[in-house]
């Protein structure tokens, strides 16, 4: 029989170190730094929930504006389109009203050209007629007719001479050929003076030696039109060298512009006279200065100021 001993020591022993542990008690300044962390955290969180949800709404606004922007830009675009759709149209129409008027004025200007023409024909049948006239009857003429070596303008004859002759000479020739110095009173008879006179100097029926104002041979008052005069002129100069007194009496320039100049120097004599006989008055007459350039060409060319 077997008999079983248990050894009590060791129990006891056990007993007596294993003991329950001591509480442990948490100071105040322990229980806040053990709780700061995660309220810190959760401060920074909602700071950044905070942040983003003010940052979404500047996005949303920023958003808005851009949003808004781009439906004006395209309003603006879709306006610019019709503009420019608006303007071709436009555009098309003067384009199409410009052919129109061009081929108008083609028209008008080929109708000119036979105008044109027929005006000279006319005036060569008309000269021709003269001519035939004068061979029949012995160097005289009927009324509608010019003078030899005159030439018809309008219902006027106009002679250009090549003779050297002042001023008064020249209005005396032509007041001694039923005529006087030129009087240009419209645009066509200063087409027509020019045109014959063009690259010389001609005297005209215009002076301003009687009264001091200008005026016509006929004494009729002259109004100033600077667009038919030289450049400063007239400017009633006294160094011209011809003698007392300035510059009284007006010409043609080379450049079918008015000049006024010393009435002495001797100019050429071109006279208007009346192409019919029932006309109460002479046309006027055109005396001027062609082969008196050559003349002025003689004198001291530092005194010839208005003529250079």
């Amino acid at each position: 029989m077997t008999t079983e001993y248990h050894d009590e020591t060791e129990d006891d022993s056990s007993s007596f170190w294993n003991k329950e542990p001591a509480p442990v008690y948490l100071s105040g300044v322990s229980r806040f730094r053990r709780w700061l962390f995660p309220a810190l955290t959760a401060a920074v969180i909602l700071i950044l929930i905070i942040s983003l949800g003010a940052s979404n709404s500047s996005t949303w606004s920023r958003l808005w504006s851009v949003e808004n922007n781009v439906s004006n830009l395209t309003e603006t675009q879709s306006a610019g389109q019709q503009l420019t759709q608006g303007a071709a149209k436009d555009i098309h129409r003067l384009k199409f009203a410009v052919e129109s008027n061009k081929d108008q004025l083609t028209s008008v200007s080929e109708a000119l050209k036979q105008l044109s023409t027929l005006d000279s024909l006319s005036r060569t049948v008309a000269t021709l007629k003269c001519s035939l006239e004068r061979t029949i009857n012995n160097g005289s003429v009927g009324d509608g007719c010019c003078p030899l070596d005159w030439t018809p303008f309008g219902s006027s004859c106009y002679y250009f001479s090549k003779t050297a002759l002042g001023w008064d000479d020249a209005r005396n020739w032509c007041n001694g050929h039923e005529s006087h110095l030129v009087i240009m009173n419209t645009d066509e008879e200063w087409t027509f003076v020019i045109h014959h006179t063009m690259g010389t100097f001609y005297w005209v029926g215009l002076t301003d030696e009687r009264t001091g104002h200008w005026e016509w041979v006929n004494q009729t008052p002259y109004v100033m039109n600077r667009r038919r005069w030289r450049p400063g002129q007239p400017d009633s100069w006294t160094g011209h060298g011809f003698g007392p007194g300035d510059e009284d009496c007006a010409h043609l320039h080379s450049d079918g512009r008015l000049n006024d100049l010393h009435c002495s120097p001797g100019c050429a004599t071109s006279a208007r006279d009346t192409a019919s006989a029932a006309e109460q008055q002479a046309p006027p007459t055109h005396c001027s200065p062609h082969t008196g350039v050559h003349l002025l060409q003689t004198v001291n060319t530092n005194t010839i100021k208005s003529l250079s």
